[in-house]
């Protein structure tokens, strides 16, 4: 059948959120805030700096001071990630098979597009995929479907013939509201977290077209 594949980035494409917790460590103590674990994964991790910002300063911030707080955060990640940037395991030979099967891709990231300039750039993987959409596209965060319902519309294939593949709670409640199949990728997660998926997997290594078409 014809269907196509909406990736999240952080944590889907890169196993980037330990780095992104340690940028938010150094952020975080320079601010004097303080986040757990659980607090990064439910209201940050996944979602727009938009939403995530006035969760970590407890109160509204202005458009400039959040942008500015934002840039500096994102940049301090990329200057840690920097020398260890690599993609998830087996996600290269399934890029590959997805082309050679002429499967449409398309990227849908909560991250800005700084962000997603610097890992596509950095891993070479650009050219695989026919839309690329970053938090500037849309109004609504996840878990609003909104950035994929975009990114099925710009790729031409109905929402519901997509397959999503996602790491946080937020993206995966984003994939679902959309009406595509939903698979979630241990990086950020447990199993057992990600349960209201149509498939978990571990990483990308031994994942197959037929196991996506299996989904339907």
């Amino acid at each position: 059948m014809a269907f196509a594949v909406l990736f999240d980035m952080d944590g889907v494409i890169v196993d980037s959120n330990p780095y992104h917790k340690l940028a938010f460590q150094a952020f975080l103590k320079k601010y004097n805030r303080s986040l757990t674990d659980d607090e990064l994964k439910t209201h940050v991790y996944g979602r727009t700096n938009q939403e995530g910002m006035p969760y970590i300063f407890q109160r509204v911030l202005a458009a400039a001071e959040l942008a500015a707080l934002a840039d500096e955060k994102e940049a301090l990640f990329r200057e840690m990630y920097q020398a260890d940037i690599r993609p998830v395991a087996g996600l290269m030979p399934f890029l590959q098979m997805l082309q050679r099967r002429r499967v449409p891709m398309a990227v849908g990231t909560s991250a800005p597009g700084a962000n997603l300039d610097f890992v596509l750039d950095s891993l070479g993987i650009r050219s695989y995929f026919g839309a690329l959409l970053d938090s500037a596209f849309v109004t609504r965060g996840k878990p609003d479907p909104e950035i994929y319902l975009k990114a099925a519309a710009e790729l031409g294939t109905p929402p519901n013939q997509c397959v999503v593949i996602e790491d946080s709670l937020a993206g995966v409640r984003a994939g679902l509201n959309a009406g595509a199949k939903v698979i979630g990728i241990t990086t950020t997660h447990t199993a057992e977290e990600l349960a209201n998926t149509h498939l978990v997997i571990q990483s990308f290594e031994g994942l197959t077209v037929d196991q996506l078409e299996a989904l339907w």
